[in-house]
């Protein structure tokens, strides 16, 4: 049995796509995983699959959610190891500790772009620290996500493919709950 976390992109929060824990529970034992556990409302979902790979998990969720709910969510998985190799990879330990919930993972189904992202750390003026480091993007708001201009559809061009971002103390959350210490 191997351990994932799936995290669903735009749902719950500022978005018109809802997604309940409990429908998302359902999709991942429809899917065939087990131990589903949801955190928070965001989409963050972990659980076990006797097999298969973060990309076949997506794609097995993802088909169980959309035949559940009408229409299609997007969504990724994440190993327990690559998720603890992310962790480790945090290229801003300061904000880490001291501003945890201004310190973002954005990780998308494919690794991202790291040229383009250094073309935009280049360009951009802001206050905000990016960095890539094992495929997914780390980005340090410190004078807040809301004010920033550095939106969604902003790093998806520069990353080349879609992500989805969760503050440190989500990431830390989700990664406790995978090794089941929480």
């Amino acid at each position: 049995m191997t351990s994932f976390v799936v995290l669903l992109r735009g749902v719950n929060i500022g978005s018109n796509r809802r997604v309940g824990a409990a429908d998302l529970r359902a999709a991942a034992s429809a899917a065939g995983l087990t131990g589903a556990r949801t955190y928070a409302t965001s989409g963050n979902l972990v659980a076990t699959a006797d097999g298969g790979d973060a990309e076949d998990v997506a794609a097995r969720t993802a088909n169980a959610l959309a035949a559940a709910l009408g229409t299609e969510v997007p969504l990724l998985a994440l190993s327990a190891a690559r998720l603890a190799h992310l962790v480790a990879a945090n290229p801003f330990p300061d904000a880490a500790r001291d501003d945890p919930s201004h310190l973002q993972l954005h990780v998308g189904p494919t690794a991202v772009d790291e040229e383009g992202v250094a073309r935009l750390a280049a360009d951009h003026d802001g206050p905000e620290r990016l960095a890539t480091r094992g495929g997914a993007l780390f980005v340090h708001y410190p004078a807040g996500i809301g004010r920033s201009r550095l939106t969604s559809a902003r790093l998806d061009r520069a990353t080349g493919t879609w992500t989805t971002g969760r503050n440190w103390r989500t990431v830390l959350r989700m990664e406790a709950m995978r090794d089941g210490s929480a």
